[in-house]
């Protein structure tokens, strides 16, 4: 049997992303709107309404307008939102399917599906597990940060660092960046882990292409019990038993690590997401590792369209 997709936004970072993964599978027909058309809304609407997923790889606005596109009597076709513009929202369900353990259910079930943002993901997968168990408080003083390779800033990011010439020497450090405190992704970070306040987020993009690592101090004194890294290690083994695209690292992590330092870069061109968590009796760095091309956005979108069409859930994704 073969389905039909459209991805509107198919020239973005994420859409492109999702056309090469998807190319070359025979269950997959793309749908492919002519150059021309592709803002006219009367021709949207009809590829929208023909496919059975479509992929939205769009700004919050143009993500909105897209889905009303949608015929009202149409209940057959699916939505997976790249953007922000719905993770929060009530009528779509969050698409990380390891959440927890009626997540996978309710996305295969779903017609609308917001795909998580890339520094949310590592956040959620790492905290969200912490705070249903009553390990982390929900009013936890949270802070996080993450540093991604430049192509999470889109096409003109992209050509920021890859265009002809030398790179100055600000462009060839790690930079801090959304330093008023209020990314886009914060909303979804504490909607989705319970947290009673937003977290102190502070992303960093670096000198190259793909791959991120998110990652959490926690003080145990803060904690109101004993905990300590290996404790947080093993519960992470346990609550992510049996998934495939997120493996716990060994409490002991050296052999996982290059030389002690902890590469961003590992899980490039898969859909793998690896959990760390470092320390000791005092103090604990928990961490969130992958791909945030992988993971982080296409590749966590084609995971959630597997689902959604009954298919394997690893087809097309590397782990």
């Amino acid at each position: 049997m073969s389905y039909k997709v459209f991805i509107d936004g198919r020239h973005g970072t994420t859409g492109l992303k999702i056309d090469e993964r998807l190319s070359g599978r025979d269950e997959i027909e793309i749908l492919s709107i002519p150059e021309d058309k592709r803002k006219d809304p009367a021709v949207k609407a009809e590829y929208i309404n023909a496919a059975d997923v479509v992929f939205l790889c769009l700004p919050d606005a143009a993500s909105r307008e897209s889905v009303a596109l949608l015929a009202p009597d149409n209940t057959r076709t699916r939505f997976l939102d790249a953007s922000t513009a719905h993770r929060t929202h009530p009528a779509w369900v969050y698409g990380l399917p390891e959440l927890n353990a009626g997540q996978r259910e309710r996305v295969r079930k779903a017609q609308k599906v917001a795909v998580p943002g890339c520094h949310a993901s590592g956040f959620i997968m790492l905290m969200h597990p912490l705070i249903a168990a009553g390990i982390v408080p929900a009013d936890y003083p949270a802070s996080t940060y993450s540093i991604t390779g430049y192509s999470g800033g889109g096409k003109e990011m992209i050509a920021s660092y890859e265009e002809a010439g030398a790179l100055g020497d600000n462009m060839k450090s790690p930079r801090f960046y959304a330093l008023g405190l209020a990314h886009k992704h914060l909303p979804e970070m504490q909607a989705m882990t319970g947290l009673a306040h937003k977290p102190l987020f502070t992303p960093i993009v670096g000198n190259f292409a793909q791959g991120m690592v998110v990652a959490v101090p926690l003080l145990p004194r803060l904690l109101g019990r004993p905990v300590a890294a290996k404790d947080i290690q093993h519960f992470y083994s346990e609550y992510y038993a049996g998934e495939t695209f997120v493996q716990v690292m060994p409490a002991d992590p050296a052999p996982a690590l290059d030389n002690g330092f902890l590469p961003a870069t590992a899980c490039n061109d898969t859909n793998r997401a690896e959990i760390f968590a470092f320390g000791h009796e005092d103090q604990i760095l928990v961490a969130a590792r992958f791909d945030n091309l992988g993971k982080g956005a296409s590749g966590a979108a084609i995971q959630c369209m597997n689902l959604m069409l009954g298919l394997e859930e690893s087809a097309g994704l590397a782990v």
